[in-house]
């Protein structure tokens, strides 16, 4: 798999495109995915507590709980990060703020539906290298990331949106 650099957002991201895939390559990918799980943390830390209204309790309660979920998945990737010999990175992805209860959920909703298709490549970036171990490490945060999905779509009274048309992965 080549890694290609495609703007996303005004940013840059890795896409895994072709079979070359190298450990070096790989840690980047997964520093990328640990800065989206660090926006996550803060995400869920601020949406969580800044949420008002009857309507809000229960999903602000469950923010609460998808914050410490994703610290799980940062201490999983960080630890994977390391070790493949790379570094972990410390600076988040950018985190977006509203006044506005649905635009809290609508980012984080949009965060979990790039991190799954991340993920998903994820997987099998790691396999390609022979790296079953981190490959089953993802897949479980995979779960728990598609579960957020669910409680988000839910949430804003939509399906979960599908991630795995091609025109979605570009």
């Amino acid at each position: 798999m080549k890694l290609q650099t495609k703007p996303h957002n005004g940013q840059e991201t890795l896409r895994a495109t072709d079979d070359n895939m190298t450990r070096k390559k790989l840690i980047a990918a997964l520093n990328e995915d640990l800065a989206r799980e660090y926006q996550a943390i803060i995400a869920y830390v601020n949406y969580s507590q800044v949420l008002k209204g009857a309507a809000y309790m229960t999903i602000a309660q469950e923010l609460e709980k998808h914050a410490g979920e994703e610290l799980q998945h940062a201490l999983i990737i960080a630890k994977q990060i390391d070790y493949l010999g790379g570094m972990p990175t410390v600076t988040p992805k950018p985190v977006k703020t509203s006044e506005e209860a649905e635009d809290m959920l609508r980012f984080d909703l949009e965060n979990e539906n790039e991190t799954v298709k991340n993920y998903r490549e994820r997987v099998r970036q790691s396999e390609a290298l022979g790296e079953y171990a981190i490959a089953e490490q993802i897949r479980e945060i995979l779960v728990q990331e598609q579960e957020h999905q669910i409680d988000l779509a839910t949430a804003l009274g939509e399906d979960v949106p599908d991630v795995t048309k091609p025109e979605e992965r570009a």
